[in-house]
């Protein structure tokens, strides 16, 4: 366990795949600066690889104030043990107050890899992050300003926020794309910091044969209008339904978790706590009946309409507008309607 450095930076663990930064990093970057300000510390942005340190002035210029990029030719594909053994030895260095990783693949794995080694404590799959103090309720003992690591719980139907106060860094794994994407400013200066590790091919376990990257089918959180599907479209016939008015609209087409359990869509295209988190100009749900699970991924959305055949599903409390109504009905008269006015 390190020591609580409470002078010590934010740090956003900036992660990279075949030379190409994560979106999800720079996100965090953004939560990472207003976190970095109310503790009156700097932001640092970590990102490793064998050839990264390229991606510093593009760190810097969405909120970092200084760039760790630790480069060796080992660290070129991702792996458990020569990454986590390249954080911890920075973190023991350097003694950060806050580290947060993208609640992606990479960092579900890194992330309890280098709580486990520093005895830190880790939230994952954290929908928000604040500054604020801690009374602890046996002994009364105060402690100023920790990280409030803010979660769902028991199945999302509460919200949870959850301290650690003696465990530090303060560790936390975020959703992606509930931090909005900051806008770079070019004007932005800031420290690049060169790390060499010392690892040698013993530290890599895996020997990697090949090596395949499979792109998303679609990118939802880039969509400017999404029409998504749940368990009420009723069959995946019914789905094309689905598709045929994301293609009128010139939309993404979505879904629930029940409706990707049932096969009828890819889960590339699942917007929710356990899917993508979406904020369209526009969120067409289609047999959804709005559990909060599904709610959490899209309710920022600027303008939701729902169509449910259920007048009491819980969607129409977040829904701006509603449609009580058959589906198979409903839609094709707004395709219709749509290229009328097309």
């Amino acid at each position: 366990m390190i020591e609580a450095n409470r002078q010590g930076d934010v740090w956003v663990v900036a992660e990279q795949n075949d030379g190409q930064l994560h979106d999800v990093g720079l996100e965090l970057l953004s939560k990472g600066r207003e976190l970095a300000e109310t503790l009156g510390v700097r932001l640092t942005a970590v990102v490793m690889g064998a050839d990264v340190a390229r991606h510093a002035e593009r760190l810097i210029h969405h909120g970092a104030d200084r760039v760790v990029a630790a480069e060796d030719a080992l660290l070129a594909h991702y792996q458990t043990n020569p990454y986590a053994k390249v954080l911890c030895r920075l973190i023991e260095e350097h003694k950060p107050q806050i580290v947060i990783y993208g609640a992606t693949p990479l960092g579900r794995d890194l992330a309890p890899r280098v709580a486990s080694a520093l005895r830190a404590g880790l939230t994952a799959d954290c929908t928000d992050l604040d500054i604020g103090d801690h009374v602890e309720p046996g002994t009364k003992e105060k402690y100023d300003r920790l990280l409030l690591q803010i979660r769902p719980a028991f199945g999302g139907n509460i919200i949870a926020t959850i301290v650690n106060p003696e465990r530090w860094p303060q560790m936390a794994t975020v959703r992606e794309g509930v931090m909005r994407l900051p806008d770079a400013d070019t004007s932005r200066r800031g420290e690049v910091v060169r790390f060499k590790p010392d690892l040698s091919p013993a530290d890599l376990p895996l020997k990697i044969l090949d090596h395949t990257r499979a792109e998303r089918k679609v990118n939802l959180k880039a969509a400017r209008v999404i029409v998504a599907g749940g368990a009420g479209v009723g069959s995946k016939e019914n789905f094309r339904l689905i598709w045929d008015l994301a293609n009128a609209l010139g939309a993404a087409a979505g879904a629930s978790r029940a409706a990707v359990d049932n096969g009828w869509i890819d889960k590339d295209h699942q917007v929710g706590q356990t899917g993508t988190t979406v904020r369209p100009a526009l969120y067409i749900a289609v047999g959804i009946s709005g559990a909060v699970q599904h709610r959490a991924g899209m309710n920022e959305a600027q303008k939701i309409v729902a169509i449910n055949a259920d007048p009491h599903a819980p969607i129409f409390q977040v829904a701006h507008y509603g449609i009580v109504g058959d589906l198979n009905r409903v839609i094709p008269m707004m395709i219709d309607a749509i290229k009328k006015r097309v």
